[in-house]
């Protein structure tokens, strides 16, 4: 038995969908509730865990509904779990669907909140005693009644009746969760958590005191609700424990089916370090991403949903891309300002196609203590409209051109449907510049300078591939002239990432914030208007960089942004190793670190004597350091160092002599070069070119991203879009479909890349229904 320990993620809203009428129970049931099915059997227990099914009638008389015949609108108490959830801040995301009678029911809607999660099983029981008890356990392990039993001191827990978990929880079979504790005043149920669910990285899912809606919560909410409303609850760890006896000879029992297999089981392998990461990278993407980010100790989910703590590993990383792209920025004459997170509700809607495209996602103050505000202010999503009222003042001559600025700050967008820490996130930090200039040709020079210089930080910092290109008028920026774009590739999951954009804005955002100038070649008065343009490049560079690099290993770090270069780990040391030969070790730890930061490398030495050195050569894999340096006593005496590569695995020898800082530099290049030519590698052999139609959707199935001929016509870029989704669901299989993870995404346009592959020529538009000769080569692809 142990107490709960931080921290867990928080997820933010998803979207809901319609509710369907519910069906009723049937008429046997099990006392477990959400775990019985048409037969009786009992689906929530694997074969091992011995645990009896109690059946039981009731029938009753009068005006009271017999509770055989119950359902959701019998339950009570989402009302009051509602005013509970917005008193601690938490916006959790529900959705609605039919009634759920089954663990394996309810856990086919997990793919519709769009992130990773886990779903959960719940039994309400009672002791000998009288005592009641509510387990929550995720759903895939294994418990049973004795270590539940030996935890809470009590014996013989069967499961409550129907009636009694009415009366208790307010719930009916099927419906019974933590949040049902809401309607237990008398505070006479004592609470059981799984400890794996407890650790879990993944938010678990829950319904909401009713089983036809599912509502998505963090161990850490979950942690604080139940201290809410003052429930105290004990942690148990059934792995650790041993197959308990049926719970009672009274009940009838019933051979529960086995559970069924799951990749999440992978990790429960005897002996297996819960260090590692448990999904796989090529079977369940999104679970792995979300356990090496927080288990390299990147990310920490925070209780506001959608948005992140970005812990110092992954802070230095934006550091490096700040340090590295505000030097080039500095080159090209740009100066660093700050403006306000605040603008009025008067700028941010002057511009009306600006404004549509950000709408659904622009937070609003409101509120000043208990004071509603006489005009709510808008945080910003984006400064165009921040900063160009200031234009306007500042600009009254050519020669207050060009206005070169750029501004390191944070943005909210507040609505999405599927949050993705560094990808999609409520608020993110980014750099975003903002110029006036007199001509269009200066203008459009140095979005073109501004897109080679985001290319620079994915290519020479990152290690990451771009394809350059232009954006079709459908997915320009809006309010923009045109958008130019780097376009990078995730092999992985055949998706493809925007990289950075820069907009030529045109004169359209100074027609509307009445920005112009003196014409310098006429002296009547008459004014011109500048060209302008803005460019953004955000901490999604961080997220790639995981994507495209990461092993199931974990993170995988480009040695360049690494705030850990080189980490150094004595080994060799046993029970039997002298005092002095251990210090000895130690000290030329320490010396080699000195040396190697003293030369530029950033290096550090792991003397942590409670972890074998196996333990620490796997924390510093999963955390991507790229070099691990092993040091023993055959190391101190020749002098040569043993190294080994996270990137590959590759295992080498330096000599630790004057040459030293030279080599590692050298090998920490190699290692930059290894990783972007295998990046590059997999992007060219998954982009292919495509001419018709029929080879469009197996390809993009493929994990490809596609090259193909266009019209140009809006139309046939939407019809490409559904035509491939409408296919690639339509080749899937009843089980693939009901899989979150089967591609099922149509592609969209994701750049006219610069670099055309050949003329275009006599080809025909991709769109099957278009007859209309291509235009130009377009790069489609499912993307983020």
């Amino acid at each position: 038995m142990q107490r709960r320990t931080p921290l867990m993620p928080v997820l933010s809203r998803g979207a809901a969908s319609t509710h369907a009428v519910g069906r009723p129970f049937p008429r046997c049931y099990t006392y477990c509730g959400r775990c019985h099915n048409e037969s009786g059997a009992c689906r929530l227990f694997s074969p091992n865990t011995n645990v009896s099914v109690v059946f039981f009638s009731t029938a009753t008389t009068g005006k009271t509904k017999a509770t055989n015949t119950m359902t959701a609108s019998d339950c009570r108490g989402e009302a009051e779990l509602l005013r509970v959830l917005q008193g601690l801040g938490f916006e959790l995301p529900t959705i609605s669907h039919e009634e759920k009678h089954t663990v394996e029911e309810a856990n086919k809607e997990l793919g519709r909140f769009g992130v990773p999660c886990i779903g959960t099983k719940n039994l309400f029981l009672k002791s000998s005693k009288g005592e009641l008890v509510l387990v929550t356990a995720l759903h895939n392990t294994k418990t049973n009644m004795k270590s539940v039993q030996n935890a809470l001191k009590t014996k013989d827990l069967r499961f409550a009746t129907a009636e009694l978990l009415h009366e208790k929880l307010g719930v009916v079979q099927g419906s019974v969760t933590p949040f049902a504790l809401v309607n237990n005043s008398a505070k006479d149920v004592m609470v059981v958590l799984d400890k794996a669910l407890v650790e879990s990285n993944l938010p678990i899912v829950l319904h909401p005191c009713r089983n036809d809606k599912s509502s998505l919560i963090t161990p850490v909410q979950l942690e604080g609700f139940l201290k809410c409303i003052n429930f105290s609850y004990t942690v148990v760890d059934f792995s650790d424990s041993t197959p308990a006896a049926p719970p009672s000879a009274e009940a009838k029992e019933v051979k529960p089916a086995p559970a069924p297999r799951t990749s999440d089981n992978k990790g429960d392998v005897k002996g297996e370090t819960k260090l590692g990461i448990r999904a796989s990278r090529s079977e369940n993407f999104s679970h792995w991403y979300v356990e090496a980010i927080t288990k390299a100790e990147m990310i920490e989910y925070y209780d506001v949903s959608g948005c992140y703590i970005m812990r110092p590993w992954a802070y230095f990383i934006w550091k490096s891309v700040q340090k590295f792209l505000g030097a080039r920025i500095d080159e090209m004459g740009v100066e660093d300002c700050y403006f306000p997170m605040f603008v009025s509700k008067t700028c941010l809607e002057r511009e009306k196609d600006h404004i549509e495209g950000f709408a659904p996602e622009v937070a609003w103050v409101t509120k000043a203590g208990e004071s509603d505000l006489e005009v709510p202010v808008a945080i910003r999503p984006t400064s165009e409209t921040v900063m160009y009222p200031y234009f306007a003042k500042w600009i009254r001559s050519h020669r207050d051109l060009p206005v070169r600025l750029n501004a390191w700050n944070s943005v909210v967008r507040w609505e999405f449907s599927h949050p993705m820490p560094f990808i999609r996130t409520r608020e993110f930090l980014w750099q975003e510049g903002h110029c006036a200039w007199q001509t269009e040709e200066e203008c459009s020079r140095e979005v073109l300078q501004v897109l080679d210089n985001y290319a620079a930080v994915y290519t020479d910092l990152l290690a990451v591939p771009v394809v350059k290109g232009r954006k079709t008028e459908k997915e320009k920026f809006a309010g923009g002239y045109y958008t130019t774009t780097v376009e990078t590739y995730i092999a992985a999951v055949g998706r493809g990432c925007q990289g950075a954009t820069s907009h030529n804005l045109g004169q359209n955002f100074g027609k509307i914030f009445d920005i112009s100038f003196q014409d310098p070649d006429k002296s009547d008065g008459s004014t011109l208007i500048p060209w302008q343009n803005s460019w953004g490049m955000s901490t999604r560079v961080i997220g790639v960089m995981i994507m495209v690099h990461g092993d199931d290993r974990g993170v995988v770090l480009p040695p360049r942004v690494a705030s850990v270069q080189v980490v150094i780990i004595p080994v060799g040391i046993t029970k039997d190793t002298q005092r002095e030969q251990r210090d000895k070790l130690v000290d030329g730890c320490k010396m080699l670190e000195r040396k190697l930061n003293s030369g530029g490398v950033r290096a550090r030495t792991d003397l942590r004597d409670n972890y074998s050195p196996g333990w620490r050569f796997n924390h510093w894999e999963l955390k991507g350091v790229p070099i691990r340096v092993e040091i023993g006593p055959k190391e101190m005496d020749t002098k040569k160092l043993s190294v080994v590569l996270r990137c590959n695995g590759q295992r080498r020898s330096i000599s630790w002599d004057e040459h030293l800082i030279e080599s590692v530099t050298t090998l920490l290049d190699e290692i930059h070069g290894i990783m972007f030519q295998r990046a590059e590698k997999e992007a060219e052999e998954n982009r292919k070119k495509v001419t018709e139609w029929r080879d469009f959707t197996p390809a993009l199935n493929s994990k490809a991203l596609v090259l193909s001929p266009w019209c140009g016509v809006e139309t046939c870029e939407d019809q490409v879009k559904k035509d491939s989704a409408d296919e690639s669901k339509a080749q899937q299989s009843k089980e693939e479909r009901e899989d979150a993870r089967a591609p099922s995404m149509g592609a969209k346009a994701l750049c006219i890349p610069f670099d055309q592959p050949e003329p275009v020529n006599g080809k025909k538009c991709i769109c099957k229904s278009c007859d209309r000769p291509a235009q130009m080569w377009v790069l489609f692809g499912r993307s983020y």
